[in-house]
């Protein structure tokens, strides 16, 4: 069995409002560069979900890092805070502005979690499931081959004067339907 080699991308930033859209932004390029189109909206709105808890909520600062990495079929990301202070799932009311952070990023993901990381600071983290990678579909033999191989042909023609002339220079063309039948 031949093992892929893991992708990984990190972007390291203090969690202002304005750099949350740029992360976002960047997610979703990179996302796309990894040919995994389907998980964007799903990524950038957990990513953008979990930075706008460490705006709102980390001390001493809002310095943070987030990292996405491709492992085989799993897409996890994760962002990083110097807080050592867990999040909680509150259940928000219908009428409340703010609270469901976490219960977007359980309903957009596979899994979430959060771990300590070191003597201070933690790891808010969620996986998606790549997409299986599209089979290459086989390459078309050219054009020549197909002819060469006792396949149908078509016969080139130029313009002469008021007529059709075959290319080759000897009367008109027969009529070719590009149809099959």
């Amino acid at each position: 069995m031949i093992s892929q080699p893991s992708k990984h991308c990190t972007v390291e930033l203090n969690a202002l409002p304005s750099r949350i859209g740029q992360v976002r932004r960047i997610v979703s390029a990179q996302l796309r560069y990894w040919r995994l189109d389907p998980l964007i909206d799903r990524a950038a709105l957990g990513v953008t979900e979990l930075l706008t808890n460490v705006h709102l909520h980390a001390r001493p600062d809002k310095l943070c890092t987030v990292e996405i990495e491709l492992l085989l079929d799993r897409l996890t990301v994760s962002v990083h805070d110097r807080d050592p202070r867990l999040p909680e799932v509150r259940d928000a009311t219908s009428l409340a502005t703010c609270g469901r952070g976490l219960s977007m990023v359980a309903a957009v993901s596979e899994s979430w979690g959060v771990r300590p990381d070191g003597e201070s600071g933690k790891v808010v983290w969620f996986t998606l499931t790549a997409p299986a990678p599209a089979p290459a579909l086989p390459m078309r033999p050219p054009y020549a081959a197909v002819a060469g191989a006792g396949g149908v042909g078509f016969v080139e023609v130029e313009h002469a004067g008021d007529g059709l002339a075959p290319a080759s220079g000897g009367g008109h063309a027969p009529a070719r339907s590009a149809v099959a039948g």
